[in-house]
């Protein structure tokens, strides 16, 4: 029986299939272009091959194409049975994932590692702050991922895709002595990772080295190409490294060339949180509103996540409501999460709720009510997944409602509680209580 380069079985007799999956496989795992045409391949050689299958699914589901990812492993479900442990294991495991049965699907993980610990794809589920584990709701899950890492290093040894998400579970731990050289070994033994550049941006972003992020980001994406996964997203931890420095004329420019939506590269949740993550911050920097680029996104909201489901997005979509006005929509949409969430379908609860009641307030220059909705949210963030960085702009919007409502020493406490490392301000009037 053929193995891929981690050792795992193959159900295929065909070379070319095997050939085609292991290299599908790769450029999913380091989110480069070309694995559903890889995996594509594979079937075509060998179309019983269930790994195949499930393989496209991953990708397509990835980039938000539901409704195919779901038909495609459905195919792999049906050629399942026969099939060894480890691979009906591994079409079961993303059975419960595209089922949404999160809980089930993070016991079917543990599972699963546990007796195969080197099935890649089933860690990469998991293994970065808006996975599995980070979508779940569960305040700790960051530490958790550190240690599921921790727990998996033995198997992995020094190879390059399991250092760079290592280094970022543990820089999002708050463990930067421990995740700074991990990522630069990564990055020595393997630079074609959009994984690396990603936990070496976050890296840089948490110790404060915005400079840093910045000349390497880039130049590490002049290489990957434009419609690479992450492009779009890779741009917009530069443009964070831009406003950070003062540099907003290139901040601009990076969110007009890769963050737009006919520019951005990822799936429909990327686009909506990037593109509205820029524009309020960028706002909360105290540079001008572009109230075209917020209607588009208001209106792409409305069309491709016209439902509350993944947290992170959710709350980009709050904002684009909140800066549009749109009172009934944020009601709504906070009455269908609640509603979710009481079915114990929304891990993220009652947290973007309360976000929403925070957020609009605060457009609408009513501080005092912002502060009393965001406040209590601040060490709560993990429950909408997504990283540290991304939490920031929520405890953000809290600095300048504390500022504009002057309570200086609350937004004195605020900053002396934010973790230590973390990158520069950029809120417009934080040198007031600096």
């Amino acid at each position: 029986m053929f193995t891929d380069r981690y050792d795992q079985s193959l159900s295929t007799t065909s070379v070319a299939a095997r050939d085609a999956y292991v290299q599908g496989r790769d450029l999913a795992l380091t989110l480069y272009p070309g694995a559903i045409e890889a995996f594509d391949r594979a079937i075509v050689a060998d179309p019983g091959f269930a790994m195949a299958h499930t393989g496209k699914a991953q990708v397509l589901m990835r980039e938000g194409n539901v409704a195919a990812a779901k038909a495609v492993q459905a195919q792999a479900d049906a050629l399942a049975a026969g099939l060894p442990a480890r691979e009906a294991g591994h079409i079961a495991f993303f059975d419960q994932v595209f089922a949404g049965r999160s809980d089930a699907a993070i016991a079917a993980l543990s599972e699963h590692l546990a007796q195969w610990p080197r099935d890649a794809l089933v860690l990469a589920s998991a293994a970065n702050p808006n996975g599995l584990i980070g979508a779940s709701g569960r305040i700790g899950q960051k530490h958790q991922i550190a240690v599921l890492m921790d727990s998996l290093a033995p198997h992995y040894g020094d190879d390059p895709w399991f250092l760079a998400h290592h280094a970022m579970a543990l820089s999002e731990d708050g463990q930067l002595s421990a995740a700074k050289p991990k990522i630069e070994q990564s990055l020595a033994a393997n630079p074609n990772n959009a994984h690396v550049a990603h936990g070496y941006a976050h890296i840089c972003y948490e110790m404060g080295e915005a400079d840093a992020g910045r000349l390497f980001l880039s130049s590490w994406l002049t290489d990957y190409p434009r419609n690479g996964f992450f492009y779009g997203h890779l741009s917009w931890h530069l443009s964070l490294c831009e406003l950070q420095i003062g540099n907003w004329t290139e901040a601009l420019r990076l969110y007009r060339d890769a963050l737009t939506l006919g520019r951005h590269s990822g799936g429909p949740q990327q686009k909506m949180s990037d593109a509205a993550a820029f524009l309020w911050r960028s706002e909360l920097a105290g540079y001008p509103r572009d109230a075209d680029a917020w209607r588009a996104m208001y209106d792409y909201a409305n069309s491709a996540l016209a439902r509350p489901g993944n947290g992170l997005a959710d709350l980009h979509v709050i904002l684009a409501q909140a800066v549009m006005g749109d009172d009934s929509g944020l009601d709504a949409r906070a009455s269908q999460m609640e509603d979710l969430a009481r079915e114990g379908r929304y891990p993220s609860g009652s947290y973007l709720p309360s976000a929403s009641r925070g957020v609009a307030a605060y457009e609408r220059g009513d501080f005092e009510a912002a502060i009393d909705a965001l406040a209590p949210l601040v060490g709560e963030s993990e429950r909408i997944g997504g990283s540290r960085a991304q939490h920031d702009l929520i405890a953000f919007t809290l600095l300048r409602a504390y500022l504009e409502a002057e309570r200086l020493e609350e937004a004195r406490e605020l900053l002396a509680a934010r973790r230590p490392g973390a990158s520069g301000i950029p809120v417009m009037g934080v040198g007031a209580v600096r």
